[in-house]
């Protein structure tokens, strides 16, 4: 006979699975979001690596800029053509952690908010590699991509569409830009403003967010 223990893991990933037990609220306002991003040593999901994570919070349509997370990485994995984009060398007077501990802070400070990101797959394909590595199941949040949500905006059909671009349509400052604390902070305003101009237009439901088709999604 074949006996299968269950998998023990540490108490951080136990207290973030239980926060997923409990019943979400289903109203935008009443939601916990994180926005967040990752500057890497490049563009590939399995070989590259996870150099800086920046999150900030919005709960209430207030960005809680006092509740934010930034964390650099040892770069075990150095690309030094990367620095001109980023900035981040291999040494400097950054204080930098390991992968597991940066994993570890981002995970207790996500807790079971929704995740939002520009062009999101990435960073959370990002983050759920570090998780791999580390012999963990994958992000169980809820992700929205603001490039998806800008599409369900009247009369816009871009498949993709930079940040720096929406910074200047949305008139955002683009202040700290390819920093990950810098473009998170801006993908939160990003985030706001797109909401804001979303229920300009219509009536928006919490679920109308997560919808990844096009203006139909929304009632």
């Amino acid at each position: 006979m074949l006996w299968f223990k269950k998998k023990k893991y540490p108490v951080f990933w136990n207290d973030y699975l239980k926060k997923f037990k409990t019943s979400q609220p289903k109203s935008i306002e009443n939601t916990r979001f994180v926005v967040f991003d990752t500057e890497t040593t490049g563009f590939d999901t399995l070989i590259d690596r996870i150099l800086s994570i920046g999150a900030v919070s919005i709960y209430n349509n207030i960005i809680d800029v006092s509740n934010s997370l930034e964390v650099y990485l040892k770069q075990d994995e150095f690309k030094a053509k990367t620095v001109e984009i980023h900035g981040i060398l291999k040494e400097g007077n950054l204080l930098k952690i390991s992968e597991n501990e940066a994993i570890e802070q981002f995970i207790n400070y996500v807790g079971n908010a929704v995740l939002v990101a520009h062009h999101a797959a990435f960073d959370i394909e990002m983050i759920n590699n570090a998780l791999k590595r580390l012999n963990f199941p994958k992000l169980k949040n809820k992700c929205i991509d603001t490039g998806i949500l800008y599409k369900k905006l009247d009369g816009k059909k871009e498949s993709l569409i930079s940040l720096d671009v929406l910074c200047d349509e949305f008139n955002i400052p683009k202040h700290d830009r390819h920093t990950a604390s810098g473009d998170a902070f801006i993908t939160s305003l990003l985030f706001l403003k797109i909401i804001s101009k979303l229920k300009q237009e219509r009536y928006v439901h919490y679920s109308d967010l997560f919808r990844a088709s096009n203006n139909n999604g929304l009632i």
